[in-house]
């Protein structure tokens, strides 16, 4: 087999894949997420969003897409990216332990009705959870965006958002589209008719 028929071969297949989780997303409850989100910013909270690699680039889009834009020109949103700070996440992973990098930062920044959405395609990322944990002593409200199954994030979550697959890329390809839908949506409801 030649390098196009490889290319062909795994990009027919890549799209065959991608459909078919898209198509089955409109099942995840995105709804109550945006409209969390919503009620938080309107009320004065934050959203504080993180993940490890992939994820933590979703994080930081999120991130851009809420504090920048979307689609409206509009005043900025109140979300921040805790995988941000290398100095603080390496520092602290250094002399204490990776583990508690994002629980750290929720115990410095969060308050309650503060929203946490952790990013982690297996559910079971050991930061991410402990993050939450944290967060469920302050009382934030925590959204989880993660793969088929949830894995263990999902006992610490109040919503989650599974993408159903045990792919990562198609996971992150789920994740791309329900974060844009909840994007779009807040900036809507929020500044469409101001």
């Amino acid at each position: 087999m030649g390098f196009e028929e490889i290319i062909d071969t795994i990009f027919k297949r890549n799209i065959e894949e991608h459909i078919n989780v898209i198509k089955d997303i409109r099942y995840v409850n995105i709804k109550e997420a945006a409209l969390r989100i919503y009620d938080s910013f309107h009320k004065g909270n934050r959203l504080y969003i993180f993940g490890n690699g992939g994820s933590a680039a979703d994080a930081q889009h999120i991130v851009g897409e809420l504090v920048g834009r979307f689609k409206l020109e509009r005043k900025p949103l109140p979300a921040m990216s805790l995988t941000t700070n290398t100095s603080m996440l390496t520092a602290w992973s250094n002399d204490y332990d990776y583990s508690s990098i994002f629980e750290r930062q929720v115990e410095a920044h969060t308050k309650e009705g503060d929203i946490l959405m952790g990013i982690s395609t297996s559910g079971n990322s050991e930061n991410v959870i402990n993050a939450f944990k944290k967060g469920k002593e302050i009382g934030t409200y925590n959204i989880a965006l993660t793969g088929k199954t949830g894995g263990r994030l999902k006992e610490v979550s109040d919503l989650v958002l599974g993408v159903n697959s045990n792919d990562v890329a198609r996971i992150q390809e789920g994740h791309t589209l329900l974060y844009h839908t909840i994007c779009e949506a807040i900036e809507k409801i929020m500044f469409m008719d101001k």
